[in-house]
């Protein structure tokens, strides 16, 4: 571990993050340019006292799932990343390895810093996701939490119940059609060994309705660009779904939204409020 190294390019990097780059207001009391410690500290999930002994070069060895926060939280390229793990004293990690060390393309991670008062989550092919907005927790609670198959939305759609409370119940078989052929197309896509793969080998030998639809071997349609979700303090809600994709990530960002005037723009409204009160970490 380089201390010194690290705590320049740690600082640097702080210092050339803007406050529009974030989402942030630059503010009239807004001296220097770049972020405030604090700022930097809260977008990594950290506190202010370990962020500021980093950058002093006295703080301990951070660890791959700390560096992994801050290389989200600084937007870093995927250079940056890897130059970032090596002055910590570990080794870059491999581009597509363990969902924990998947980097967020950092375009759309500036995106997602724009949308903090709308439903938005970014996303892997596999339905694995790596962050959301307070309404998205609000609405479909907090993903990032899930480990192993179960952070795939799939596999929790089959084998949790509590997976399916966000869509109408009549809508649950439409859904589940939908998500067995997204499953088929990522295992075809990942190939034999994958995790998509061994998502599917698993729910093959768990879920009976699972199996059912598998055997059907139907694929993916044109996207289902309008559906229903449901929250206990709002009702039901017709939302747009909007997905931008990054191809070379194979991530993709989902933005709900809901027609202005209508009863479902309301409500989408008040679930914006709701995530406010949602602590989470980013």
């Amino acid at each position: 571990m380089d201390r010194s190294q690290l705590a320049d390019f740690l600082r640097r990097r702080r210092e050339a993050l803007q406050p529009e780059d974030v989402g942030l207001g630059r503010g009239p009391r807004r001296r220097a340019n770049g972020l405030r410690r604090e700022e930097v500290a809260a977008l990594c999930v950290m506190s202010v006292d370990y962020w500021s002994r980093l950058e002093q070069a006295r703080g301990p060895q951070p660890s791959v799932q700390m560096l992994t926060a801050i290389a989200r939280g600084l937007r870093l390229t995927h250079s940056e990343r890897d130059h970032l793990f090596l002055l910590a004293g570990h080794n870059a990690p491999a581009r597509h390895a363990d969902l924990h060390a998947r980097h967020v393309a950092p375009g759309l991670m500036r995106v997602l810093d724009r949308l903090q008062d709308t439903p938005a989550q970014i996303m892997t092919d596999l339905g694995e996701t790596l962050v959301q907005t307070p309404p998205a927790r609000a609405l479909f609670g907090d993903e990032t939490r899930f480990a192993g198959m179960a952070r795939s939305v799939t596999h929790r759609w089959f084998t949790d119940p509590d997976a399916r409370r966000v869509y109408p119940t009549e809508d649950h078989d439409l859904h589940s059609r939908a998500f067995t052929a997204d499953l088929r197309a990522a295992s075809v896509r990942q190939g034999a060994g994958s995790r998509a793969a061994a998502v599917a080998a698993d729910l093959l030998t768990t879920s009976e309705e699972f199996a059912r639809l598998w055997s059907a071997h139907e694929v993916p349609g044109v996207h289902q660009y309008e559906k229903r979700v449901q929250h206990p303090d709002t009702g039901v809600m017709t939302v747009q779904c909007q997905l931008l994709a990054d191809l070379d990530q194979n991530q993709a960002l989902l933005v709900l939204t809901a027609t202005p005037g209508t009863d479902s723009y309301d409500r989408l409204q008040l679930l914006g409020v709701l995530g406010q009160d949602v602590t989470a970490p980013r």
